[in-house]
C-alpha cells in the first residue's frame, strides 16, 4: 500500500470534513488536526483555506465527472434524459454538502452561463445538453435554442433540489425523485 503524502492527507481530511459537515466547517486548524499535522504544515501545502477548498473540490468533482453522463450515451431521448437526471440526483442527494458548495457558494472559478455551458464546461449540464440536441435532431422536441431549452429543463430540478436539501420538501427520496421526473415531463410538454 502506498502511503499518502502530507498534502494528500490534508486534502483528504478537508474533503471528509466538507462532505460530512459542509464547507463552513473546513478550517485550516480543524483540517490539520484531522490530518495529524500542525496548522503551519497545512499552510506549507495550501496558502489559504480557499486554495485548499479549491483543490479538494476540483478533485472531488473531477472524480464524479469522469463517469457522469455515461448512463445516457446510448439511450433514446427519454432514457438519456432519465439517465442524466439520475446522475444529477445521485450526486445532489448523495453528497449534499459538496453539491451545495459547488452550486451556491460564490467562487471565482465557477462556471458561468452561457459561455462555459455552451462549450461543454459543465459535467452536469453537458449530458443533458447532448440529449436535448438529440431530441431536437430526432424531432422529439421542436427546434429551439438548445442551450436555453436545456436550461429550461434543468433549472426546475435544481430549484427542487435546493428546497429538498433545505428541508422544505417533506417527501421520501423515492417520492422526491418521482416529483423531479414529473416536473421535467411538464417542462418537456412545453418543448415538444
Amino acid at each position: 500500500m502506498v502511503e499518502m503524502g502530507t498534502a494528500e492527507r490534508i486534502a483528504s481530511a478537508a474533503l471528509a470534513i466538507l462532505l460530512e459537515e459542509g464547507a463552513q466547517a473546513v478550517t485550516m486548524r480543524r483540517v490539520a488536526a484531522a490530518a495529524g499535522v500542525t496548522a503551519m504544515a497545512t499552510y506549507r501545502h495550501y496558502p489559504n483555506r480557499e486554495a485548499l477548498l479549491h483543490t479538494v473540490v476540483d478533485a472531488a468533482y473531477a472524480d464524479l465527472a469522469k463517469d457522469w453522463g455515461k448512463r445516457c450515451e446510448v439511450l433514446d431521448f427519454e432514457g438519456g434524459l432519465d439517465g442524466a437526471m439520475d446522475d444529477y440526483l445521485d450526486f445532489a442527494l448523495g453528497k449534499p454538502n459538496l453539491y451545495t458548495f459547488l452550486i451556491t457558494e460564490r467562487r471565482q472559478d465557477s462556471r458561468r452561463f452561457p459561455e462555459d455551458f455552451r462549450e461543454g464546461g459543465s459535467p452536469a449540464f453537458t449530458p443533458v445538453f447532448k440529449v436535448v440536441e438529440q431530441g431536437m435532431r430526432e424531432g422529439v422536441l421542436r427546434s429551439d435554442d438548445c442551450l436555453e431549452a436545456t436550461l429550461a429543463i434543468t433549472m426546475p430540478v435544481m430549484g427542487l433540489v435546493q428546497l429538498y436539501l433545505g428541508d422544505r420538501i417533506s417527501l421520501s427520496e423515492h417520492d422526491f425523485r418521482a416529483l423531479c421526473k414529473r416536473t421535467i415531463e411538464r417542462v418537456l410538454n412545453g418543448l415538444r
